[in-house]
């Protein structure tokens, strides 16, 4: 399916306006929108066109930088909401010691992120994407679905056992081949392709967060001896890894197979256990 043009000027019009009310205020909602287009865009930009130009260079360096900001407060956006949402005794204090800690946390990363939007910043983003999307230098027989798939086999067919490094990769391609499958518009392929990767995006993203907010736990509160609360946490993470693991291994079975078809769900043992902990 070949590439299509109107989703691609899209796509640009959608981080100029996200840029713009992330400029305006860091709320959760503009922060997470503004990283997901900003991600498209580098997407396209990387793995799609022809030829970059230094324009495209310059505006993937800015995006980069920004997008990294932005990324650790979202991260601390997501850890409070699932630490506040955790069923656990509040006798010692520690979860709410924790959650004291990354509000102050998100509110430093906030003042920063502030900082680097300032109006030129800005104003410079704006003008290169404008600049960008006028020259996007596209192949007329760019495949969206076949470059996917390309993307895709980055991600090996092996039985190799996964780790959190190698896991946390599969998260990284699968983000970058899904925003090229949604540049094929209509086809069931792609369609099909998008969702198989957005389920395991999603839950791979979900043990991630949990596992920074065991790290970030452990460091305050110290290790499963000293707290309760880094001992559940451990135990919700483990739970979410083996999720994880699951979900790749459905992704590995597409590729061997045919990558274009349809995954079936399959029961995750682990879930029951993770879900108990969280509200």
């Amino acid at each position: 399916m070949p590439i299509d043009a109107k989703l691609t000027r899209l796509t640009f019009q959608r981080l100029d306006r996200e840029l713009r009310k992330l400029a305006q205020k860091a709320a959760p909602d503009n922060v997470h929108k503004f990283r997901i287009n900003s991600r498209r865009i580098e997407a396209l930009l990387s793995e799609v066109v022809v030829k970059r130009h230094r324009n495209d260079e310059k505006l993937l360096e800015l995006l980069t930088c920004l997008r990294k900001k932005a990324g650790r407060i979202r991260d601390l956006d997501v850890q409070i909401a699932a630490l506040r949402a955790l069923k656990f005794p509040q006798a010692n204090g520690h979860k709410s010691q924790m959650i004291d800690a990354l509000v102050d946390e998100r509110e430093k990363r906030e003042r920063k992120l502030a900082k680097a939007f300032d109006r030129d910043t800005t104003g410079e983003i704006r003008k290169r994407l404008k600049r960008a999307a006028n020259k996007l230098d596209i192949s007329p027989d760019a495949d969206a679905l076949q470059l996917t798939l390309r993307k895709l086999r980055e991600l090996g067919n092996g039985d190799a056992p996964l780790t959190e490094k190698n896991l946390h990769q599969y998260r990284i391609v699968g983000k970058r081949a899904r925003y090229i499958a949604e540049l094929a518009n209509g086809n069931p392929g792609a369609e099909r392709t998008v969702e198989q990767l957005k389920r395991m995006q999603d839950v791979i993203g979900d043990w991630h967060d949990w596992l920074k907010l065991t790290e970030k736990a452990e460091e305050l509160l110290g290790g499963v001896r000293d707290s309760a609360l880094v001992a559940m946490l451990r135990n919700v993470t483990q739970a979410k890894f083996r999720q994880s693991v699951d979900a790749v291994a459905e992704i590995r079975s597409v590729l061997k197979i045919r990558p274009a078809e349809p995954m079936h769900s399959q029961k995750v043992p682990a879930r029951e256990a993770a879900q108990a902990a969280v509200a």
